[in-house]
């Protein structure tokens, strides 16, 4: 029987984006850029290792990496949710938690499909400020009414895009800072 009710519906509670869930997922971001960085600065070396590789090679290279980031991510919000969840004695996954997780995959795939369509349109200087925007919209959506530290999080992302848009080869760093400011806000929220 939970010790609180209000914790179990609560979905808020349940994946919530704070504490050591929040460094992992920045701690992710930052490796997924950096890993990125140098597989694309090494691809325009002549006698680099990934400067043989095809541009195919390297492009499921890096969409593997986003895969991994994105996995690692969604694991470290549903593996935080279950140690909460059995620290309050209650399920993790009842109608709110599903609701939230289903919002959650929904915003993702829409997020990919967008991020592909520029990729295939040949809009390669839009997909970081397209997913820097996006992401900053998830956040918002996925918000606690309790956090406003995470509006600062997602307003981040936003402002992080559009520089992106007036600033193409500023992707990477913007990824590490948005990286960074992740970490940031997990140190600030740790328990």
């Amino acid at each position: 029987m939970p010790k609180n009710t209000y914790l179990h519906d609560n979905h808020e509670v349940n994946l919530i984006l704070k504490g050591v869930t929040s460094i992992l997922i920045g701690f992710y971001l930052f490796c997924g850029a950096y890993l990125i960085k140098s597989i694309l600065d090494g691809f325009l070396i002549d006698n680099h290792l990934t400067g043989m590789f095809s541009a195919e090679i390297i492009e499921f290279t890096v969409l593997g990496i986003l895969f991994l980031v994105f996995v690692f991510s969604s694991l470290a919000l549903v593996f935080a949710g279950r140690r909460v969840a059995k620290r309050h004695q209650f399920k993790l996954w009842n109608s709110k938690t599903k609701k939230t997780a289903f919002r959650y995959l929904f915003l993702i795939a829409f997020l990919s499909a967008m991020l592909i369509f520029l990729m295939n349109a040949g809009l390669i200087d839009l997909i970081t400020p397209a997913f820097l925007v996006a992401y900053g919209l998830l956040l918002y959506l996925l918000r606690d009414h309790y956090r406003k530290k995470r509006f600062i999080l997602s307003g981040l992302a936003i402002a992080l895009g559009g520089l992106c848009y007036f600033i193409p080869g500023y992707w990477s760093s913007a990824i590490s800072i948005l990286g960074i400011a992740h970490m940031a806000y997990g140190i600030t929220t740790i328990n």
